[in-house]
């Protein structure tokens, strides 16, 4: 192979591997364990780990906007 394929090739597969870590951190998953799950899966398996879990996302995260109330009040 040419080495600028293959130069290529590895800047292509480092910057999906950051993309899914950063996408698995900053979602919100039904599950919590599922968060270090899938963080695991792409560390141990970088090219085949991210594609799935961006393949899979869907299915395991949610849209539900995160409620912020925070109680100021304290106990007397």
């Amino acid at each position: 192979m040419e080495p600028i394929v293959i130069i290529g090739l590895s800047f292509l597969t480092i910057v999906l591997w950051f993309w899914a870590i950063i996408d698995i951190v900053k979602s919100r998953f039904k599950n919590q364990t599922m968060n270090t799950v899938w963080l695991l899966i792409v560390l141990f398996f970088p090219i085949l780990g991210s594609i799935i879990y961006l393949l899979l996302r869907k299915k395991y995260t949610t849209k539900e906007v995160r409620k912020f109330q925070p109680n100021f009040k304290r106990a007397k």
